[in-house]
């Protein structure tokens, strides 16, 4: 229990604030409408299903605001460094952005629905009103006209038979209501992992539906089903859509910014992996951080981010690209035909953006474990670290390194083995052999690569990377390595950081939590992932 409040103590109470404001809201706007004297008559004739849809509306408001907020990118790296100097539980928030920003559109599902089936029923009350179906006083109140400063009470007119959609699909709330829960739903479905996963091009470009979306919402409250009565002039509107304007306008102007770059270098490693140096466009960066590129060629909306490679100390960048779909594909065929020595097509770079990885400087010891590509943002560190031991770095206070990389095939090892080697090489002339420990683990092979492996067995250097450090076939035994990380370090706090699986991930944070000591003297984990 105290391993738990350590590690997930902050981002519960976050969570606790923002459900307290959620059931605030919900039951003051429900009392609100369903108590209040002003609106006494339209809730004899549309009765408790007028406060079960205004009541959602206002969770709706709260939660469309935050909404974009966890992926404004731009925001969280200002806010990031912004907490530089406050505790790192504070900026470990900010790598849950992409989970809350998941929270936050499950309870605007939530509220819509029943926003929806409200005033479902508010159409069928309004209409048997209008057609004398209750009673007297429920047919008098639909039978007022509009005067100078009042506005009817019932919305509609028509005395003839008439089917309630109908009316929901022609007027302004209706229909904004109707575009704007399509377009919620389209939403949602494709952001499912399969379909992110699969079809990352439908979840891009649905996603972008958000602009209707926003749209929409910003005059549905125009049509004032509920919000106009008999004593509430057309100001009311007024108020009521400037509210959900404002409340909308702050997330919707924190939106990214982009430039173009042109390619200093193309080069193709081993597993189908695309490298790309770009021209530094004037912008600072540092390790572990990524940015959005699109490009024209393929698709003038479609952006995918990638983890930049290089070192801050580098006057380049680079990506590192892997073959994993139709972009993908499409981009590396674009810059196979690119002639030796020629430029290469314009990119659109929407960044740098930070992530957790940029913290991994303030540990005494860092975790770093990547999966297959996601050996990136660590490429970039290890860099990073060569510069500040070439150039004597006092600021560097990371004194131990443990490096795990897991891949399933030989290939993929050979583009980031030069690096390791190089500072392999650096440690020991340093007489700091003990600073990097790496372990590299290759989860699969065939029968031939194994028989070559015990025929070379007693070679020095090992026969997949050429490194002195030989590689570990199959899977990390957690428990071990998390066990000797707390042993060697004893006293330290340790920064463990991941970019993988969401299921390695899972595993990982259990681990830390498990091999945290809740005596702040002694070894405590800190787990970050990366997140998209």
């Amino acid at each position: 229990m105290a391993n738990c409040i350590v590690n997930y103590g902050f981002s519960s109470f976050i969570l606790f604030v923002w459900m307290a404001i959620n059931i605030f809201l919900f039951v003051w706007f429900y009392f609100f409408y369903d108590l209040g004297p002003q609106f006494f008559y339209t809730r004899h004739i549309l009765g408790s299903a007028l406060a079960w849809a205004r009541a959602p509306a206002a969770v709706l408001n709260f939660n469309c605001m935050l909404i974009l907020l966890p992926v404004c990118r731009n925001l969280l790296s200002l806010l990031r460094g912004s907490f530089v100097r406050c505790s790192r539980t504070m900026r470990k928030q900010l790598d849950k952005n992409l989970t809350f920003h998941k929270l936050v559109a499950y309870m605007i599902a939530l509220m819509t629905a029943v926003h929806t089936i409200a005033h479902l029923f508010n159409l069928e009350r309004y209409n048997n009103s209008r057609q004398g179906v209750y009673d007297e006083l429920s047919t008098a109140l639909s039978d007022l006209a509009d005067t100078e400063n009042t506005t009817y009470l019932n919305p509609i007119r028509i005395t003839n038979l008439q089917i309630p959609t109908y009316f929901g699909f022609t007027s302004i709330a209706g229909l904004t209501g109707v575009v704007i829960t399509l377009a919620l739903i389209l939403i949602i479905t494709s952001s499912m992992e399969v379909i992110r996963r699969s079809y990352f091009e439908v979840f891009w470009y649905t996603h972008h539906l958000f602009i209707i979306f926003f749209a929409g919402l910003v005059f549905h409250g125009a049509g004032a089903w509920c919000v106009s009565f008999v004593t509430c002039s057309q100001s009311n509107t007024r108020r009521y859509v400037r509210l959900t304007f404002h409340l909308l306008l702050l997330p919707l102007f924190l939106h990214g910014i982009l430039i173009h770059v042109l390619c200093l270098q193309i080069v193709m490693r081993p597993s189908k992996v695309l490298e790309l140096q770009l021209i530094k466009n004037g912008f600072k960066m540092e390790v572990g951080q990524y940015v959005f590129v699109n490009c024209p060629a393929i698709s003038q909306l479609e952006w995918h981010p990638f983890t930049m490679t290089s070192a801050p100390e580098e006057d380049f960048f680079s990506i590192h690209i892997r073959s994993a779909g139709d972009w993908t594909d499409k981009l590396i065929d674009i810059m196979k035909k690119v002639p030796e020595g020629a430029e290469g097509p314009k990119l659109g770079v929407d960044g740098p953006f930070g992530t957790a990885s940029e913290d991994v400087f303030d540990y005494e010891v860092s975790m770093l474990i990547g999966a297959g590509i996601g050996v990136t943002p660590f490429a970039s560190i290890l860099k990073s670290i060569w510069y500040k031991f070439k150039d004597s770095d006092p600021k560097l206070r990371t004194r131990k390194i443990y490096f795990y990389w897991l891949c399933r095939e030989t290939h993929a090892f050979e583009w980031f083995a030069d690096l390791l080697q190089v500072l392999e090489k650096e440690m020991e002339e340093r007489g700091m052999g003990d600073f990097l420990t790496y372990k590299l683990y290759l989860t699969g092979w065939d029968q031939s690569h194994a028989t070559h492996v015990m025929v070379h067995f007693d070679k020095d250097t090992d026969v997949v990377t050429g490194l002195k450090q030989k590689t570990h076939y199959g899977r990390p035994i957690w428990d071990k390595e998390f066990e000797q990380v707390r042993k060697e370090n004893p006293t330290s706090i340790v920064g463990t950081f991941l970019c993988g699986p969401e299921a390695l991930g899972k595993v990982l944070e259990k681990k830390c939590a498990k091999y945290s000591d809740v005596d702040p003297r002694k070894t405590r984990f800190y787990f970050n992932k990366e997140n998209f």
